[in-house]
This record gives C-alpha cells, structure tokens and sequence, in this order.
C-alpha cells in the first residue's frame, strides 16, 4: 500500500469517508489501507477527526495524510464523537458521506454497495448490519448476544432483516446536504447520536434505508465492567432522546427498565415479606438461563451467556431509570 494514489477521475460521484478517532493507534492504519481498498471507481477522500488521544494516534494520522493524498487530518478538541463528526463533515467536499468507525471491518464493496443502494431507494441515510464478531470465549458470547433478539430486541441493524426503512441504522453513508440541512450531528449527546440525528432525519421527510448487504464487523466489549459502563450508557442516553423527542418510546427501550424495576421488586419484597415475591426475579433467571442454551453456539457460550445478557439488560434499565433531566449540557 506504500504510495498509493487513488484516480479521483471519474463521472461518479463522490464520496466523503469521515472517521472520529481517538485512542486507535494499533487500529489506525488498518482502518484506513482498508478504505483506501475499496473497489469504489469514483472519486474519494477520507477526513480524520483526531480527538486528544493518549497514544501516538496524530502522528500516525499525520503520517499517513502525508503518504496518501486522499487523506486529511483535523483536530477534534472535545474528543467528543459528535463534534468530531461535525467536523468532518464540514471540512468534506464530496455530496456523499459514509461514516466509519476506527474499528470498523468492511468489505471491499462496502462504498460501493452503500451508494448504489442510495441512489436506487432516494434514500438519505442507507446502512446495514451491526455484525458483532467476538475473538476471545466471552466476546463472542457478547457477539451472540448482540446479534439475538433476546440480547437486545428486535432492531434489524443488529439482528438482521429484510431491505426496507429503517428507524435507524448502524453507521450509515448519508446526503450531505441533508445532513448539513438538519444541522447535522447534534453535539450534545454522547452516547445515541445516530438514533437522534436518524431521527431527525425522518421528520424532515428522509427515509433511512436498511439494506442486510451493508455488514459491518463489530469488536465487542472484552469483560464484563466493560460491557456494563457501555449498556449503562446507552439506557442513560437513549431516556434522553426519548426526552428531547417525544413519542420515540417503544416496547424495545422499555423493556429493560421494566424487568429491572420487577427484579428489584422482587428481590426485595421476596427479602421482606415472603419468599413467594422472589418467582417474578427467579422467572428472568431461568429465562435467560433456558435461552442461552437455545441461542449459545458452543458450551462456553452457553455457560456465560446469562451473566452477559443480566449484564446488558440490567445495565440498559439502571441506565435509563437514574438517566438525569440535566444530561444535556447547557440544560
């Protein structure tokens, strides 16, 4: 890859490649050589967002701004996900944008099929399948459990599906003058940016596209605090959208709050009063016990899937429970 110049030459339209990035120096490099892969034939740039990171990021980002010219690199002061997704975006110069994460696996078609789906559907916003894909025994549980219904509900981004509109989608490849007309990522939420910006979307007349063809390998979390602080937040934040915009509750996000509240009812009243209150508590445990031997693939899985799928509900629901009115910076 040393050297390589893409040809920006060409009548088909171009795309804007846009990465926030913060702490991915064993990824970097990797990340980008597989953009600079793709088998798109029109022109292409990609735009680094580079947050303050602890590790050598920049200079790698620098580095390879200077060995490919398709590369250019900005400062993100905040660090912040959103911000720096502005900024990108603002700094791009192509009518397409596809967002990719720093961690993010894609196939060699992945432009190419996101922007034929997008001008075949008018869609603004196409995107496809969350595919959680673990390497060690307890990620690929973790994986196992993101890709079922019973870990995180009936979402077709992660679960799969058929093509068709979507709420949302995972990553996404936008218009970005509809993007830009919606003001585009709204900064101050940290977690569940996409879902509001999708939202967004939406009310503004778009149609978000969901198309299985656009997979995404997905690295989960590695432990179980991990795994914790990061469904803790999602409940946190998804209460927030539901806050900012009303009406965008569903059985899906209320799920997990719900069965959290009878757990601990149950739990304490069983404690209390009678032993009789502990069945709504002991019924969850051998629901998720009886599924993980359904959905596990291997005995390890099966073994550690209901501690990762207690873990990813109960984090959800304590999350979207204790979720403070003042989230919102400036509120």
């Amino acid at each position: 890859m040393e050297g390589k110049v893409l040809s920006v030459t060409s009548s088909v339209t171009g795309v804007s490649v846009v990465l926030p990035i913060l702490n991915e120096e064993p990824y970097l490099v990797a990340a980008i050589e597989a953009i600079l892969e793709q088998d798109y034939t029109g022109p292409l740039e990609i735009v680094l967002a580079v947050g303050p990171s602890k590790d050598r990021t920049m200079e790698i980002a620098e580095g390879l701004a200077t060995r490919y010219s398709q590369v250019k690199v900005l400062s993100n002061p905040t660090g912040k996900t959103a911000a720096g997704l502005n900024i990108a975006i603002n700094a791009s110069r192509y009518p397409i944008i596809a967002r990719i994460d720093g961690h993010a696996e894609i196939s060699k078609s992945y432009i190419t099929d996101a922007v034929e789906i997008m001008e075949a559907t008018s869609a603004v916003n196409v995107g496809g399948v969350m595919a959680a894909v673990g390497r060690t025994p307890f990620e690929r549980a973790v994986a196992t459990a993101m890709r079922s219904p019973l870990g995180v509900g009936g979402a077709r981004f992660h679960v799969g599906g058929s093509a068709g509109p979507s709420d949302t989608v995972y990553l996404g490849t936008f218009n970005r003058a509809k993007l830009l007309e919606i003001g585009g990522y709204d900064e101050r939420f940290v977690r569940a940016q996409d879902w509001e910006m999708n939202f967004r979307l939406r009310k503004a007349g778009g149609t978000i596209w969901f198309d299985p063809r656009l997979e995404v390998i997905y690295r989960p979390r590695p432990h179980l605090k991990a795994l914790a602080k990061q469904y803790f937040e999602y409940g946190k934040w998804r209460r927030q959208v539901i806050r900012t915009h009303e009406g965008t509750a569903n059985y899906r996000y209320l799920a997990p709050p719900a069965a959290t509240i009878v757990i601990a009812l149950s739990l304490f009243l069983g404690a209390l009063l009678s032993r009789w209150l502990f069945i709504p508590a002991a019924t969850y445990l051998v629901a998720i016990g009886v599924g993980s031997l359904v959905i596990g693939k291997t005995l390890a899985e099966k073994i550690i899937l209901p501690a990762v799928l207690a873990t990813m509900h109960i984090s959800w629901g304590i999350g979207f429970i204790t979720s403070p009115r003042n989230l919102l910076s400036g509120d």
